[in-house]
């Protein structure tokens, strides 16, 4: 743990060359074709995590094909010019690894975690099906099956999450964010081989990829690898990416789904800067304070008030993270006790929002969220997969993985007045959209 945190802390960026730099333990090279490589040694144990970063995700997406990046991930591991369907997962299982992949808004990601003595196999195979994936109807239409099925216990038979897709695309009207990372029913069923073949050809290139590898490694080693194996795939010309800001919000939007289940819930979202919108990160990282405040384990102020004081909420949560390449939403959510109607629950979560307003947070409240903020974030900083996730996405949404760095001191650095000031600024009506799951009979023996 002390290593973790005076990496964390530590603020010299030294320059090697033209192409590498180091700080904080990281190592980082650009290839002549684009491809950005991120290396950090951790030697605690003879395990590495490699990764290859795609920065496309559903917010590059338009009508009619989303979710087609997400069914692109399950294509990529059926089958490329060296390796037949299936060989890929089966060399990483007989090399005693595991391996996934993910698809978020802002990025598509394929990982691997095994023996030290393994990692450059992974980067030989993964370097192969970045060029040459081999697309196929045989293939295809299975895994089109597979991915419907996915969405449908993923989504439609989770009325929570059905919920959360469609407040998602009540908030967001023209940002990409609102619609949904598995895609439409409608879209995905009208998927095609060539929709999936010219998304490949659009974004998959080095020039559009990141590589993490950390763990027990040599960072000269894995860069002259990259060279090798990803050096010689050449970069494209990617597509034009053109403005998609969300159009200003103007009042308070409203949607109510009504479908069988067993529980009502309600949520509500306030549109909030990331990041990459911001010239002062404040901002930001006082609500990430605000959402410590509100939703932070049994002392935080949702868990104590409304779960056991008011006893209005079986559960309740706030989220909050500006870790995005579009702006994003503070949410907040709760489930309602019996017998608690959902105007009192509505009501009860708003009052914590306009306490946040009214009066700073006292000094030990705010001492004690930040504690718990950076204690979480170091500690989930001791897993080499999470300090490689860490890196892929802060690179892959345009910050870069130097942000990392100044996170503890960030948080350290939001006063009462920062979190009051955000709460009054970004938590107000004209910016809050506001979902309710009103529960239908659940039937028979459903």
């Amino acid at each position: 743990m002390r290593r973790v945190l005076s990496g964390l802390m530590a603020g010299c960026v030294l320059l090697l060359g033209a192409s590498v730099a180091v700080a904080a333990g990281v190592v980082e090279h650009r290839l002549e074709n684009g491809l950005t490589v991120l290396v950090q040694t951790d030697r605690r144990a003879p395990v590495v995590t490699h990764q290859v970063w795609y920065r496309v995700g559903s917010m590059d997406e338009h009508s009619g094909i989303s979710g087609v990046s997400h069914m692109l991930e399950h294509m990529m591991f059926k089958g490329s010019a060296a390796f037949p369907p299936g060989e890929f997962s089966r060399i990483v299982a007989s090399l005693g690894g595991r391996e996934n992949a993910f698809t978020g808004r802002d990025y598509t990601g394929y990982y691997q975690i095994l023996g030290r003595e393994h990692w450059e196999t992974m980067m030989a195979m993964e370097a192969e099906r970045m060029h040459g994936l081999k697309l196929t109807e045989a293939e295809f239409l299975p895994e089109r099956r597979v991915v419907i099925e996915e969405r449908r216990l993923r989504t439609e038979d989770q009325p929570n999450s059905l919920l959360r897709e469609q407040f998602m695309a009540t908030a967001f009207f023209n940002q990409p964010y609102g619609h949904p990372i598995l895609g439409w029913m409608t879209d995905i069923e009208a998927y095609t081989v060539d929709d999936l073949q010219a998304w490949y050809e659009a974004w998959y290139a080095p020039n559009n990829a990141t590589v993490v590898v950390v763990g027990d490694v040599d960072a000269d080693a894995v860069i002259a690898a990259a060279e090798k194996h990803f050096g010689p795939i050449p970069a494209r010309a990617l597509p034009e990416r053109k403005p998609r800001a969300e159009t200003p919000q103007r009042g308070e939007r409203r949607i109510t789904l009504q479908v069988p289940a067993e529980l009502p819930y309600l949520m509500m979202g306030w549109k909030t800067p990331a990041l990459t919108s911001l010239e002062d990160p404040t901002d930001a990282y006082a609500l990430i304070v605000a959402q410590g405040v509100l939703s932070s384990g049994d002392a935080s102020r949702f868990a104590r008030r409304l779960v056991r004081e008011d006893e209005v909420a079986t559960s309740s949560s706030a989220y909050y993270s500006p870790f995005s390449r579009m702006d994003t939403l503070f949410t907040v959510g709760a489930t309602p006790t019996a017998g608690t109607g959902m105007d009192r629950l509505e009501t009860a979560l708003l009052e914590e929002i306009e306490q946040l307003k009214a009066a700073p947070i006292d000094a030990t409240e705010l001492q004690r969220v930040q504690a718990r903020v950076i204690a979480s974030e170091i500690f989930r900083r001791d897993s080499i997969q999470s300090q490689a996730m860490e890196l892929g996405l802060l690179q892959s949404i345009g910050l870069g993985w130097q942000v990392a760095d100044d996170y503890v001191e960030q948080i350290r650095a939001v006063t009462a007045e920062d979190v009051q000031r955000v709460a009054r600024e970004y938590l107000v009506p004209e910016r809050r959209t506001v979902g309710v799951l009103d529960p239908l009979s659940m039937g028979g023996d459903a």
